[in-house]
């Protein structure tokens, strides 16, 4: 194989969702939008990958960006009335995590509920950074859905709709990010052990759910 072959396959990097550290709750947000509409979403879990609390909501008509901002603002609104003090926000935004940074990138109709949260935050054991979009699984299931609904819903037990992604990230099973993906046909004959690899992983997480 020619080193020109060799530059375009692409670069395989194994995504892993890990549970925050000590006392710390860690939130993965995330938001979904279309050219009708928008949500957005957020999972909380502890130290031990234990589900506390998902929420998500439809948010009308307003771009990704705005929509991913307001599930923050969200997510440590839910935080605080909990008294969860602690807490880890992960998002799958660079711009959403300069924004705690910059005020100036936060739009001016979510402007006065987020200087509230920098507030809230300022009292509280508070970590932000950024993700792979595919650590995000759990809650990108969830701000799909959000698409669906009229209102804000929390649930107290996981939903159906990402159980299996729970389980997958709960057991520390990996997936898969494809860096420069489409660049030509190189990367071909990856394929089948991709899927291979896949479909085995997948069999062992179902086999030690099974026996959880």
């Amino acid at each position: 194989m020619s080193v020109s072959t060799l530059q375009r396959l692409p670069k395989i990097i194994e995504v892993v969702w890990h549970p925050p550290i000590l006392h710390l709750i860690k939130c993965n947000t995330d938001d979904s939008a279309t050219t009708a509409s928008s949500s957005c979403g957020g999972i909380f879990r502890d130290k031990d990958s234990k589900f506390l609390l998902c929420f998500t909501k439809n948010t009308g008509n307003e771009n990704a960006y705005q929509a991913e901002l307001s599930g923050v603002i969200r997510a440590i609104e839910i935080a605080a009335h909990h008294k969860w003090n602690s807490l880890w926000l992960e998002v799958d935004s660079a711009l959403v995590v300069n924004a705690f940074k910059n005020q100036s990138l936060v739009p001016w109709r979510l402007r006065n509920r987020w200087n509230n949260c920098m507030h809230i935050i300022s009292n509280m054991n508070f970590l932000v950074s950024h993700v792979y979009r595919e650590e995000n699984c759990c809650v990108d299931a969830l701000v799909n859905l959000g698409l669906t609904l009229d209102n804000l819903t929390i649930w107290l037990e996981i939903p159906a709709c990402i159980r299996g992604y729970y389980g997958q990230n709960r057991l520390g099973l990996p997936c898969f990010r494809f860096v420069n993906f489409w660049r030509g046909l190189a990367w071909a004959p990856l394929f089948p052990l991709f899927f291979l690899v896949s479909f085995s992983l997948t069999n062992i997480f179902w086999i030690v759910l099974a026996h959880c």
